[in-house]
């Protein structure tokens, strides 16, 4: 899939978003199920954001531990 520039820059501001948000939990890790509730109240479905989150995840911005989330050492 292609996306336009405004889809990239979307997306880029939303994983964004999803690491300061994991990163504002601290050390214990944000509950993957809180940030998903956040996401889904702006129109985000499921899908979106295991897609979202497993991107940050292969991109090595974020680490998953069962339901938490916790931030790497790579920046965004």
């Amino acid at each position: 899939m292609t996306y336009t520039p405004q889809q990239l820059a979307a997306i880029r501001a939303a994983g964004r978003a999803v690491v300061d948000a994991v990163r504002a939990a601290g050390d214990l890790g944000a509950p993957a199920g809180v940030v998903y509730a956040a996401l889904m109240h702006a129109g985000c479905t499921l899908s979106q954001f295991h897609g979202l989150v497993g991107g940050l995840i292969r991109g090595g911005y974020l680490d998953r531990r069962g339901d938490l989330l916790f931030v790497t050492a790579k920046l965004f």
